[in-house]
């Protein structure tokens, strides 16, 4: 069965590639208005999301990558990740849900909600208990600034 964890409810979400079309029509009934890929087209290949999904992708490594997750790459995908967040709930998915997308829910968490590494982790294995963060993940995710990045106000003369 195909399982959207609600990291935090109306926000956030994360879970497994999307794969059939009933899965895009889950994802709006629970209200979802964006999906964050963070896997290839080869990985998983996406079936027709309905055109209301405002949808990017980005790919990041996992383990069977040959190279590691760089922090520049972690910081572009919150950043996408906060695009799709000011038009609703968004979805994060990689292949399976157990790496990159939990990584990327925890970044969030870290910058957004202001937990610790070790608290965040310990929230999201109790609402997503897939997450499988690997070790050397978790030391790009320690690098990652606190500071959440803050719209650009422009001052009227």
């Amino acid at each position: 069965m195909w399982r959207i964890s609600w990291v935090l409810r109306g926000e956030l979400a994360v879970g497994p590639a999307p794969r059939y079309a009933s899965h895009g029509a889950r994802l709006l009934e629970e209200g979802i208005t964006g999906v964050l890929s963070l896997c290839s087209e080869s990985e998983a290949p996406p079936p027709v999301l309905p055109l209301r999904l405002q949808q990017r992708r980005l790919v990041l490594p996992d383990h069977r990558a040959g190279r590691p997750l760089r922090l520049e790459e972690l910081e572009r995908a919150l950043e996408l990740l906060a695009e799709l967040q000011l038009q609703g709930p968004v979805y994060v998915h990689c292949k399976a849900g157990v790496e990159r997308s939990p990584l990327v829910c925890l970044g969030w968490l870290m910058q957004r909600r202001r937990l610790g590494q070790l608290d965040a982790l310990d929230y999201l294995m109790q609402v997503h208990p897939p997450t499988g963060v690997l070790p050397q993940q978790l030391e790009v995710l320690a690098q990652l600034s606190l500071v959440a990045p803050q719209p650009e106000h422009v001052n009227a003369a």
